[in-house]
């Protein structure tokens, strides 16, 4: 796939909807650019979430996913 872009007088470029749509990004997200050789890559960027150091460190007796979650909440209620 090919495409062509303008760079504005502040550096600025609007990306193709095509390579909008492959690379995953919208409005808001944040592209990762790298230098190849003599080629540039554009990838979507990512970071990790801030939260992910603390996944896994609730309570144990709980299970991944919505239905889980509102068991034991039920169960810590009294309802079950």
């Amino acid at each position: 796939m090919k495409g062509t872009a303008k760079i504005t007088s502040k550096g600025q470029v609007t990306v193709p909807r095509a390579f909008r749509q492959v690379l995953g990004v919208g409005a808001g997200d944040s592209l990762l650019f790298e230098t190849r050789g003599d080629d540039v890559h554009i990838s979507p960027h990512r970071p990790a979430s801030p939260f992910a150091k603390f996944r896994g460190c609730g309570i144990l007796e709980v299970g991944a996913g919505r239905e889980a979650v509102l068991r034991a909440v039920r169960e810590l209620r009294g309802e079950e």
